[in-house]
């Protein structure tokens, strides 16, 4: 396949470079908001309006750019010379990726959605719920140490550690000599 000439490359490029930007940025907002005022409401309202904020950063900002993130990188692997499988920062960015999309998806986004409907319907007696503390002490400790992770992935992309893989290749057949 024909791969891409620099501009078409350039701007690929930088939609990769935002969307894990943005995904950095609102998974960094989350664990902000949870650390500092996740258990310190005033009233209900304000326990469900943080949790309510927390979940709309999540689906409709957290999820597109982790998912937009995926698809240009793989554009960019699929189209560009650094490949699936030649470097292994790229193949660490793959596993960290999905690793980390795959584990929002089954635990933190859950945990998230939870809180929501739990302070939605027991307001500031959230609080004293052990499933509401449990489901807000995971998102918090998920959040940064998956925070921590998109960070690990953005300086892995700028520093390109590791090198090209060397692949083995089978030895060319030598040319039978030939008697005269």
């Amino acid at each position: 396949m024909k791969k891409l000439s620099v501009k078409p490359k350039n701007w690929l490029l930088s939609f990769h470079v935002a969307s894990g930007g943005i995904w950095f940025g609102a998974a960094l907002c989350m664990v902000v908001v949870a650390l500092f005022k996740g258990g310190k409401a005033g009233n209900g309202d304000e326990l469900y309006a943080i949790n309510y904020i927390l979940k709309v950063l999540d689906d409709f900002v957290v999820i597109p750019s982790a998912n937009l993130s995926l698809l240009t990188g793989g554009l960019l692997s699929w189209l560009t010379i650094w490949g699936f499988f030649k470097h292994y920062w790229v193949i660490f960015k793959w596993v960290a990726t999905v690793t980390l999309i795959v584990s929002g998806t089954i635990w933190l986004g859950p945990w998230v959605n939870a809180m929501t409907s739990i302070s939605e319907a027991e307001r500031l007696q959230a609080l004293h719920n052990p499933l509401y503390l449990f489901d807000q002490r995971g998102a918090l400790i998920g959040g940064a140490i998956q925070t921590s992770l998109i960070l690990v992935i953005i300086a892995v992309s700028v520093i390109k550690p590791w090198g090209r893989r060397i692949l083995k290749t089978k030895p060319s057949e030598e040319p039978s000599a030939s008697t005269s």
